[in-house]
């Protein structure tokens, strides 16, 4: 891991990963994510050029996975209602 980055994380208060080079643990939701995305969408589609496929893309997260998808990990809600809810909460107390 880059210095730069290390510094970065900390300046954010993010909190390094505690896995080593290959353990799967880390990873996993993102992993979840991107094959719920090529399966719900991008496999669907057929993109004339990188531009057309990233507008898409983009739009499908904001319109439909984020404020639309239900998760289990949440409750079956969407992504943006747990996120809003947080928010309220965190500002409340």
């Amino acid at each position: 891991m880059s210095a730069e980055y290390g510094r970065t994380l900390k300046r954010l208060g993010i909190r390094r990963s505690s896995g080593r080079t290959g353990i799967c643990f880390d990873n996993a939701m993102a992993e979840s994510f991107f094959g719920v995305l090529r399966n719900e969408r991008v496999s669907r589609m057929s993109y004339l050029a990188r531009e057309a496929a990233r507008q898409d893309i983009t739009r499908h997260i904001e319109f439909w996975y984020n404020s639309k998808r239900l998760h289990s990990a949440v409750g079956y809600r969407p992504p943006r209602e747990v996120h809003a809810e947080h928010t309220r909460l965190r500002i409340a107390g």
